[in-house]
């Protein structure tokens, strides 16, 4: 097997927890170097800025994002300017104007830009998408709760304008709607709650219809407990629903046994963002599905926003 050598922009928990492990793993690339003001990993070559990379190590060819959204474009940019390929941590970029603009850029130089929606690899999202395929769905309900101080401790960027506040961990609520559901949805409207001294959103209802359906998101950044990561879609031929962030699969409450100890936390996904990787640099294309940042902005666009009492972690 070949080895792939890759360099990571952005050395923070989502990196060090997810991404660096699930590389060293899966066998298909090498992390060559890392880009980081506030430290890199150990035994790996890191550097202060994408630019000193670049000039130091042309040989890498690949570059994964995982830096905050709001500084990301001008780096992924630069990296396809210079001929490199790019993988985006999600969501892909703080607009879907930047997103497009990669896409475009990848697309005219032949490289490979891979935009991650990590939760669509959870274990039981292709079965859900099977399943729902020949249903008529009448109603979906989605609740994604989850305490960010728990799963973002100190991450000042998500209170920041483009850091998406309670729908970072939801745009991963939807990206599994977009794969798994028959029919396309689209926001109707919203509620959204900011915390008085936060720009992005703490919790928040999103109502949504499609084809013969509707479906409503209840999203809270600070619940306590265990995270509560479930869809339930209502269809002709009973009710499915998708637990622990898409890891276990139940028709009309029938669990599969096997699936009774699983723990909250994410399974698996990253090795298969990296095992997809490789196949879209083997056959040289892209992926880049911007319709759950697309729901995001909707949610913003047609949103009511509601002050409410101000966040301190």
């Amino acid at each position: 097997m070949t080895v792939t050598d890759l360099a990571i922009v952005g050395v923070g928990k989502i990196a060090r927890d997810q991404h660096v492990p699930a590389i060293a793993d899966g066998g298909q690339f090498r992390l060559a170097a890392t880009v980081s003001r506030s430290g890199g990993i150990e035994g790996v070559d890191n550097y202060d800025t994408l630019e000193a990379l670049m000039e130091a190590r042309p040989e890498i060819g690949v570059i994964s994002f995982c830096n905050p959204p709001q500084v990301r474009y001008d780096g992924a940019r630069a990296a396809l300017e210079a001929g490199r390929h790019v993988m985006l941590e999600k969501p892909p970029g703080a607009s879907l104007a930047e997103v497009d603009d990669l896409a475009a850029i990848a697309e005219a130089k032949g490289l490979t830009l891979y935009a991650t929606w990590h939760s669509r690899h959870a274990e039981s999202v292709a079965a859900a998408k099977a399943w729902l395929a020949d249903k008529t769905v009448a109603r979906v309900r989605v609740d994604w709760k989850e305490d960010v101080r728990v799963w973002h401790p100190g991450q000042k960027w998500i209170w920041e304008a483009g850091g998406l506040g309670v729908f970072d961990p939801a745009i991963n609520a939807f990206s599994i709607l977009t794969e798994i559901l028959p029919v396309p949805v689209h926001v109707t409207g919203a509620e959204l709650r900011f915390p008085a001294n936060c720009e992005t959103p703490i919790a928040a209802e999103v109502q949504f219809k499609g084809p013969g359906m509707t479906m409503l998101a209840d999203l809270n950044f600070l619940d306590e407990g265990d995270p509560f990561w479930t869809i339930t879609a209502e269809t002709d031929a009973g009710t499915l629903t998708l637990t622990q962030g898409g890891a276990v699969l139940s028709i009309d409450s029938a669990a599969p046994t096997d699936w009774d100890d699983v723990a909250p936390g994410i399974h698996g996904e990253y090795p298969a963002l990296y095992a997809r990787l490789a196949d879209l640099l083997a056959t040289n294309a892209s992926e880049v599905d911007t319709r759950p940042l697309t729901l995001v902005a909707d949610a913003f666009m047609l949103g009511r926003r509601v002050t409410v009492e101000a966040f301190h972690e």
